[in-house]
């Protein structure tokens, strides 16, 4: 077969002495061509290797069919996972979907969603960064509703912009699994907070105090700290709890992962789980039930975040109407690690 990617609409109009104009409206299938002129022109172009010039086809149809998505990380099955709802959703329209993974820093950021708009994708969807909320700047944000572009908050949004988001009620997801440690029996409930001034922390942060503050029990400073979302992070706090004069008897921890590292220093120190101490986290990873002992936690609908988001994009394009903002309702996943 010839292959030669440099073949033009004019080469191929020569070779069959008729208008680029018809040759084009043969490789769009268009009705006033008849069927074998049309079927011809397609078996030449696709012999000769023509590929149509998408630039020229998004400046003709005002649209690249691509996406942008800005996530903090992609190594969590969560972020993965809402990758995998847009995917669901919007690779069968045919878009192309172009992941950003931040680490978490505001200049990656600004400078993917620079980048993006350069590109003219038709649409993003950004987790924020925690660097973003710690810096408190989003006029890289601005720049996708001075064009037009539609903005969609996943996962984590920053309520002072007025733009579509998807998210889960983080809040009551919380509040459900200091709940559920206070019905196992626990008083002195510790949580690992994750880190400070993100949004998502902080919702669940105030889930797990509301909860306390229902059932009559205190807020004590000393059972609380600061981590951030991985497994090493979890580790000091942990045995800054384990060292306390007294004995806490449950742990609430930000996610997942910061309760594996909880749970690998409370093995260390031969306390058992749930006797003990009882732990529970937050968005229900694969491994969870995996884990020893299979670790209770709150599930955050993960793929139908990306599911939603995309259909609120799709909304954006045809309808444009007022901003949208759904929220998911979180389950709460008993296991080992709180049964009692």
């Amino acid at each position: 077969m010839n292959t030669n990617p440099n073949i033009t609409i004019k080469d191929i109009a020569r070779k069959f002495k008729c208008s680029p104009s018809t040759v084009s409206r043969a490789l769009n299938d268009h009705p006033t061509i008849n069927i074998e002129t049309r079927k011809t022109i397609h078996e030449y172009a696709q012999k000769m290797g023509y590929q149509r010039n998408s630039v020229s086809l998004s400046l003709l149809h005002k649209s690249t069919k691509t996406i942008g998505i800005i996530l903090p990380n992609i190594s969590q099955f969560h972020e993965s996972s809402m990758v995998e709802g847009l995917q669901s959703v919007l690779q069968p329209l045919g878009y192309l979907l172009n992941i950003c993974v931040t680490n978490e820093h505001f200049l990656i950021e600004k400078e993917y969603t620079e980048r993006l708009l350069a590109n003219r994708v038709d649409g993003i969807f950004i987790s924020i960064s925690q660097e973003t909320y710690n810096e408190g700047r989003y006029e890289h944000l601005q720049m996708a509703f001075h064009r037009n572009i539609p903005l969609i908050f996943i996962d984590r949004k920053y309520d002072e912009i007025e733009a579509d988001g998807v998210t889960i009620d983080d809040y009551h997801g919380a509040f459900m699994a200091t709940e559920h440690l206070i019905e196992v029996g626990c008083q002195r409930i510790a949580h690992l907070r994750g880190p400070k001034g993100l949004a998502v922390a902080e919702h669940r942060f105030n889930g797990y105090k509301d909860c306390l503050l229902k059932h009559n029990l205190p807020i004590d400073e000393t059972l609380i700290r600061f981590s951030d979302f991985n497994i090493e992070s979890a580790i000091a706090p942990t045995k800054y709890f384990l060292d306390l004069p007294n004995p806490l008897d449950g742990i609430f921890g930000v996610n997942d992962q910061v309760c594996f590292g909880a749970l690998k220093v409370i093995r260390e120190k031969d306390i058992k789980v749930p006797e003990q101490i009882a732990i529970i986290g937050f968005d229900n990873s694969p491994i969870s039930q995996y884990f020893h002992p299979s670790l209770s936690t709150v599930g955050r609908q993960s793929q139908p975040i990306g599911e939603e988001a995309a259909k609120l994009f799709l909304q954006q394009i045809t309808h444009p109407s007022a901003t949208s903002n759904i929220v998911l309702s979180p389950e709460l996943i008993i296991r080992q690690s709180s049964k009692r």
